[in-house]
């Protein structure tokens, strides 16, 4: 059973989400946590493809002065099914 989320459009959804909120751009964001232009450019393009790491979400986390977690917090509802 799975969620049909990606983690990693998640991720990335948020850290362009919250580099806009900071009214950073990419590069001066590649400049905080130097990584490349190129490197967040890829991160926040659709589809990213797992191209980071969580490591390198933390750094970014860390840029942006936002707590990990809402790097990976989605608005979707997550139904359980509780078998008895």
């Amino acid at each position: 059973m799975g969620l049909n989320l990606n983690i990693y459009e998640v991720a990335a959804s948020n850290i362009k989400k919250y580099r806009k909120k900071a009214k950073l751009t990419q590069k001066q964001l590649a400049e905080l946590t130097d990584y490349s232009h190129e490197y967040i450019r890829r991160i926040e393009a659709p589809k990213c493809k797992n191209s980071f790491t969580i490591e390198s979400v933390y750094v970014i986390s860390k840029a942006l002065g936002v707590p990990m977690y809402m790097m990976f917090e989605t608005k979707k509802r997550v139904k359980w099914l509780i078998l008895f």
